[in-house]
């Protein structure tokens, strides 16, 4: 077993992963810990119970498939305790910041004698473009990897608290949060900032990834549903959301739409989208997480950026 052990982002990135001439096995973390109930207690009974709930519930994952996908690969990451060199390949958006933070958190308890380094992709010349890794080249994934962060304890301890507050029932201590340059994660503020855009605004009821979908179906005119999700993938900020988290926020906004086939919005849309309404309670949702916290518990003032309790 090799001394170095590589944990990726995705299956995708694993694949290609495996095409370069670099050392170390591959272990894939395949979880979407920015959707759903998360606890702070990563791999444990009760953390893998209420992730496969949520999946099960909100996605229809099977028992068998959750088993052979998710935890087969985290038993294997469990497995490999020869390793004293983890190198974790991640990028910018959210979806990718929250597994990083929860991999490290999980580290953090079980690999306490492992040297950490990061790959983060993101801004990777003087465009501002934010670039995923599998938008990179090899020699420019060579030249990352070579290049890559060695985590040291204070980072490791920063990671495991903000994965404590992401997976606390107050987004408030989030937002509180300033010094996030003083480690070495470029792109976690970012991440946070996009978190706490995701509770409902005080305007009209919608977060901003709602109200993006549409906005982007009222001034892009999609001629059709699949048009609509690969306009709003590729105007998505820094989420990294897949389709198939969007068909799910499309079917929560249905009531706003008189057509996908072209993609109109109703005259009520509109009026939300223009703040004239608020959709508050016909979305509202008392079973809906974004981390340790209640959803419709929280509200975005988008004036004061601040979060307020409900």
């Amino acid at each position: 077993m090799s001394s170095l052990l590589h944990i990726t982002n995705g299956d995708s990135f694993t694949e290609r992963l495996n095409t370069l001439k670099i050392k170390g096995d591959v272990i894939t973390w395949r979880e979407m810990l920015c959707e759903g109930k998360t606890l702070t207690n990563v791999g444990s009974e009760s953390f893998w119970k209420t992730r496969f709930e949520f999946l099960n519930k909100n996605y229809k994952v099977t028992k068998s498939s959750f088993i052979e996908k998710t935890l087969k690969e985290y038993r294997s990451l469990c497995n490999h305790k020869q390793q004293d060199q983890i190198v974790l390949w991640f990028e910018y958006d959210l979806f990718c910041q929250v597994n990083m933070l929860a991999v490290i958190s999980w580290l953090k308890a079980n690999r306490k004698y492992a040297e950490i380094s990061l790959v983060c992709s993101g801004k990777e010349d003087d465009s501002d473009k934010l670039y995923a890794l599998n938008e990179l080249d090899n020699d420019q994934l060579t030249k990352l990897y070579e290049s890559r962060k060695v985590l040291s304890q204070d980072d490791i301890e920063y990671a495991d608290y903000v994965w404590q507050l992401y997976c606390s029932d107050n987004p408030i201590r989030l937002e509180n949060l300033t010094d996030f340059d003083k480690y070495q994660f470029d792109y976690l503020s970012q991440a946070v900032s996009s978190h706490l855009h995701r509770f409902p605004s005080v305007n009209n009821g919608l977060n901003a990834m709602e109200n993006n979908i549409l906005r982007l179906s009222l001034n892009q005119k999609p001629s059709s549903k699949k048009a609509l999700l690969k306009t709003i993938l590729g105007n998505q900020g820094l989420l990294g959301f897949g389709d198939t988290q969007y068909e799910r926020a499309i079917n929560r906004l249905k009531p706003l739409f008189s057509s996908f086939n072209p993609v109109k919005l109703t005259l009520k849309g509109k009026q939300i989208l223009d703040s004239k309404t608020s959709y508050y309670s016909c979305i509202q949702d008392n079973d809906v997480y974004l981390g340790g916290a209640l959803k419709y518990n929280f509200l975005y003032n988008n004036s004061t950026e601040r979060i307020l309790k409900l």
